[in-house]
């Protein structure tokens, strides 16, 4: 028997056991769609729910009698929860079909295309891994907003779609039909998403899988005030039933979708809309937000194209990507087109590579880091994710893996987002191993064997002992870091290789290395140019300003931003080792907690000694004064998209901050310029179409000298 199914999926030839087979998965698939719909809480990655879906279909297909309309193949989204008013869509919220490959694609283009009469223009749209969301206005004005649901009735969350600050409550512009439907995706932006999560780390609260737990978690808040303190944002990107002029059905009937008509042309007129091209415009014109990467052709190749470029710049975006979504453009070839029982004939989701994958948990251990934080970490069975082997994934803290419920033995799923550290989501708790027992944290320091304590409203335990040598090897490898002193060569191999030779013991040693030089030309590998290269680079740092060797001393809450406003605030080390918590806390941008763990910090005797001896050995104690008081760029919005030669990401955002602007990572209208370097991003692109100002890297330079800009676009 030949069937449709992809290569990798295999259809027993045994009728019965293609019946058990299905039976198997059909209970496994429809709870996963409810965790995933419902509960926000999903058992499977994407990726293996993907493989079992399709081995569903590919049983289906080579034995239609499975096909029966309980399968969830027939089903859309999952059934609705009883605790929102139920809404029925006056036209289905269906589904889309799924290709994996630059061939199923084309071949997809080709089944689309062959029915038409003309060739068919494409719309290629960003796949937004968000909560699918449909928006009734009547007469202009928001009448109801519901999620997906069952595809048929949604959820009624009107009031908390409200306090999104993209949703108009009334459309704007000339042409507002008697009643439409526009369709998109609510997400969580996936900046504000990183800075909620480590929020919760931080005070010992269970973390959100992903952003689009996060946004169906925030959405579904029967309080609307708890979704209005989420900064929940929104894409449209499709259109169910309109109405342009007339009586208007009302969007609570169970029966006014049979009264609603086609949105063609043909029957609606002149203010309807002939593709959905248009109706985008029409939507930006209204006052919706649409996406500005959504692009429009009629080459096949160029769907391609689209498809190329964002699978290897998806962490470009401000919000999560999970596919490219390729349509019809013409509304009436659509309608020729047609739709199957769950998913249009006219569109197709094609979906990237997973960032999520499913791995055995070999190991639970724990590192204790520069500033005593004691985090455990999972070792992992080596998975591919995003195409990058994982081996370790990072637990957070005790309170993450007893919220997780994570044991050593589970089958966990493993994430790795753009360039975030990978994490363990959670376990596959129907495959737990029998005997698989809790973890707890260690009751002491594995390095130094100190007794370890976790403060009070805190949910990570530390390590007190400043001498702890894990926290002097990691304190030493992030001192020569390019955020700190930026030292060449001192990595952590190199911190390590010279504290285990004794060369150094601390922090300050390093500025007497220059009295050890032949006994650096002595270790095995290291050769004159490279011992000259690292004493060069720390005769260079003891120079740097006040605020780069804040940042090295690895006080707890102390990053770039803090460290300069505290250098600016105190102008040199002694006087800041002097102030008390109360008067750093009163510094603006610092507050109580910055302000008691940098005076605790200097309450210690060995740190005071170890300043006193980085003094004696010529290391700069003061700040930078032009550096920490200008303020050309005050009030200024700047975006860095590429590669700069004379500057890293880092680098770059300091010097904006230091000047008083603000580093920002994605474009509107309110960005005033984005620089941009080798190999940008998207945002160049929308730079020009908003007519911000494009700087290169030497315009760069001038801006932070200046604060003058070019013409816009330029």
């Amino acid at each position: 028997m030949t069937t449709d199914q992809p290569d990798d999926v295999a259809v027993p030839d045994d009728p019965a056991a293609a019946r058990a087979r299905h039976d198997e998965l059909v209970p496994l698939l429809r709870d996963a769609r409810y965790r995933y719909y419902v509960l926000s809480d999903p058992v499977l990655s994407d990726a293996e729910f993907d493989v079992r879906w399709r081995e569903l279909l590919a049983l289906e297909d080579a034995y239609p009698a499975l096909a029966t309309a309980t399968s969830p193949t027939a089903e859309v989204g999952a059934p609705v929860d009883s605790a929102f008013p139920p809404h029925r869509h006056l036209e289905s919220m269906l589904s889309l079909d799924n290709v994996f490959s630059r061939e199923d694609l084309a071949a997809w283009q080709t089944r689309a295309s062959g029915p038409l009469d003309d060739e068919p223009t494409w719309v290629c749209e960003l796949k937004i891994d968000g909560v699918a969301i449909s928006l009734t206005y009547v007469g202009g004005v928001l009448a109801t907003a519901a999620t997906r649901g069952d595809g048929v009735t949604g959820e009624t969350v009107t009031q908390q779609v409200l306090t999104l600050d993209d949703v108009p409550y009334r459309l704007s512009g000339d042409h507002v039909p008697a009643l439409v439907e526009v369709r998109g995706e609510i997400y969580y932006p996936l900046a504000a998403f990183e800075a909620m999560n480590a929020e919760r780390v931080e005070a010992g609260e269970q973390v959100f899988a992903n952003p689009r737990n996060a946004a169906s978690g925030a959405l579904r808040q029967k309080d609307p005030a708890v979704t209005a303190t989420r900064p929940l944002s929104l894409w449209i990107h499709g259109m169910g039933a309109l109405q342009v002029t007339g009586d208007t059905p009302d969007p609570d009937d169970p029966d006014a979708a049979e009264d609603t008509p086609d949105p063609t042309e043909e029957a609606l007129g002149e203010a309807s809309f002939a593709t959905h091209s248009g109706f985008l415009d029409w939507c930006h014109e209204a006052g919706l937000p649409v996406a500005d990467e959504t692009t429009v052709t009629t080459d096949p190749d160029e769907v391609w194209a689209f498809v190329d470029h964002w699978t290897s710049h998806r962490h470009d975006p401000t919000y999560e990507i999970d596919g490219v979504v390729v349509k019809v453009d013409d509304l009436a070839q659509r309608q020729s087109l047609g739709t199957t029982s769950r998913a249009p004939r006219w569109a197709i989701a094609y979906k990237m590579p997973p960032i999520e994958a499913t791995t055995r948990l070999r190991d639970i251990e724990v590192n204790t880091g520069r500033t005593g934080r004691v985090t455990p970490f999972a070792v992992v069975e080596p998975v591919v994710v995003s195409g990058v082997t994982i081996t370790y994934a990072t637990l957070h803290n005790e309170v993450q893996v007893h919220a997780k419920d994570v044991r050593i033995g589970d089958l966990v799923r493993v994430r790795r987002a753009g360039d975030v550290i990978p994490e363990v989501v959670g376990p596959i708790l129907t495959e737990r191993p029998d005997g698989a027992t809790t973890w707890h944290m260690p009751a002491d320091c594995p390095s130094c064997g100190t007794p370890l304590v976790r403060p009070e409203g805190e949910g990570h335990h530390f390590c007190e002992n400043v001498d702890c040598p894990n926290r002097i090897l990691e304190s030493l490898s992030h001192f020569g870091g390019r955020s700190a002193m930026d030292i060449e060569g001192l990595g952590y191999k190199t911190a390590k290789l010279l504290l285990d030779e004794g060369l150094v013991a601390d922090l300050a040693d390093l500025f007497a290395l220059d009295t050890r030089r032949d006994d650096l030309l002595a270790l095995e590998g290291w050769k004159e140019k490279s011992v000259d290269n690292l004493l060069a680079g720390i005769e260079a740092a003891k120079g740097q300003p006040l605020d780069r060797l804040l940042v090295g001393l690895n006080i707890r809450h102390l990053g770039p931003t803090v460290a300069r406003l505290l250098a600016g605030a105190f102008g040199d080390m002694e006087a800041l080792a002097s102030a008390d918590a109360e008067t750093m806390a009163a510094v603006d941008g610092i507050g109580p907690v910055i302000g008691e763990a940098v005076a605790g910090f200097f309450a210690v005797d060995r740190n005071r000694a170890l300043l006193d001896k980085m003094r004696d050995l010529g290391v700069r104690l003061t700040a930078d004064v032009d550096a920490t008081t200008s303020d050309v760029l005050d009030g200024l919005s700047i975006v860095v998209t590429g590669t700069l030669e004379g500057f890293s990401r880092t680098e770059a955002k300091e010097a904006i901050e230091s000047r008083g602007g603000k580093a920002t990572s994605s474009v509107s209208g309110r960005t005033t310029a984005v620089v941009v370097g080798e190999s940008p991003g998207s945002k160049a692109d929308k730079a020009r179409d908003l007519d911000v100002p494009v700087l290169d890297e030497a315009g760069f330079a001038r801006l932070l000298d200046t604060g003058e800009l070019p013409d816009a676009g330029a």
